[in-house]
């Protein structure tokens, strides 16, 4: 029996190290990636202003995992009715398949906006947008970011931190097309974030749409603003591997029979039918529940009476959020928000306790060190 994983970001590889421990030895475990690392997403603002970051929030595959087989190639298609994986080197048949590819920047057919927006989702993405808003520091210049989600307000805040440490007078912009920073978010912890990059030098501009870029402007619905240095991260769509599709999933976390989609490849509905959000927090807590799925199924399989077991259902209850802002944190704990020192010290606890649950435990004390200096 073959169970297979489709990615190695947060669901997925908190996924892998649960079904590792929990299989049968019997099962062949497969994680597939087009890299040969696990990132820690939310941490990858840093490296626009700390680029030796980059090495504290990479982790090998072969590290992490012990038993699991790693495949790195380009997922292009899941074929669930013949349970295969397409890969561009080959296909891998499953019989319990876990989607956990994350999602892509959408650009929603913005003309320019594909061609000019710097997107923000892997190493690389990082470093040009270094090289980009370094160049804007030299010349004063000015920098847009599209969207006031999680992402867009973490790199609007390091951005303005890195000015700040060039000596350069460099107008960061936030653009948000809702009334509201962070819109997904309990209004207290959006106050405070918006208070935190104004106070950081950020100029936030919400219930403004973004309709389309050039090479130096971006396209408002009402006005045009020029820039040197332009970000989008405006949105986000499925992978590749499914047409671009956020697909629905409930309570059990399953596409069909033999196929989970969990993370921000989903659309998910928790057991109590709320919608949860894209986020570090809920996938890793998806991941919980799929393993506990999948280890039933597996050691249910075959069926002899027809019946399926009972699988275990997925309810989101956040603690809590946190964001970055430059060198200040915003963070929530129940009703209460916290900002300076506590909330820095929360953001730096998230990340490194993410990386010591992956077993990198001194890439973790790095991580510390970065972010509190």
């Amino acid at each position: 029996m073959r169970v297979v994983v489709l990615g190695a970001g947060y669901a997925g590889l908190t996924l892998a190290r649960r079904l590792e421990s929990r299989l049968p030895e019997a099962v062949d475990l497969v994680v597939v990636d087009e890299s040969d690392t696990h990132l820690v997403q939310h941490e990858l603002h840093r490296v626009v202003r700390r680029p030796g970051v980059a090495d504290a929030i990479t982790v090998p595959l072969t590290e992490a995992l012990d038993r699991a087989t790693v495949r790195t190639g380009r997922i292009e298609r899941v074929d669930r009715e013949t349970r295969g994986v397409h890969l561009e080197d080959g296909t891998l048949g499953y019989d319990y398949a876990a989607i956990c590819l994350g999602a892509d920047t959408a650009f929603y057919d913005l003309p320019g906006v594909d061609d000019h927006g710097l997107p923000l989702k892997r190493l690389d993405h990082a470093h040009r947008l270094r090289e980009s808003f370094l160049d804007t520091c030299a010349t004063n210049g000015r920098a847009v970011v599209g969207g006031g989600g999680l992402s867009g307000i973490q790199v609007a805040g390091e951005l303005a931190a890195l000015a700040d440490e060039r000596g350069a007078d460099v107008e960061v912009t936030v653009v948000e097309r809702e009334s509201t920073l962070a819109p997904a978010f309990p209004e207290a912890f959006r106050a405070a974030v918006r208070d935190a990059l104004e106070s950081s030098g950020v100029t936030v501009h919400t219930g403004t749409r973004v309709t389309g870029a050039t090479a130096d402007t971006v396209e408002l619905a009402d006005r045009t603003v020029a820039y040197d240095t332009f970000v989008w991260t405006g949105g986000i769509r499925g992978p590749d591997a499914l047409d671009g599709d956020r697909r629905v999933v409930q309570g059990d976390l399953r596409l069909d029979d033999r196929t989970f989609a969990l993370g921000d490849a989903a659309r998910v509905v928790d057991a109590d039918g709320a919608a949860v959000p894209a986020s570090a927090a809920a996938a890793i807590r998806e991941a919980g529940t799929v393993a506990t799925n999948v280890d039933r199924l597996v050691r249910d399989d075959p069926r002899a009476d027809g019946f399926s077991p009972r699988l275990a259902p997925f309810r989101f209850d956040a603690p809590g959020w946190i964001v970055s802002v430059g060198d200040d944190a915003v963070a929530t704990v129940g009703p209460k928000v916290f900002t300076g020192a506590p909330a820095r010290a929360m953001k730096a606890t998230v990340g490194a306790g993410h990386l010591s649950s992956v077993g990198a435990v001194t890439r973790a004390a790095e991580l510390v060190r970065e972010e509190l200096g």
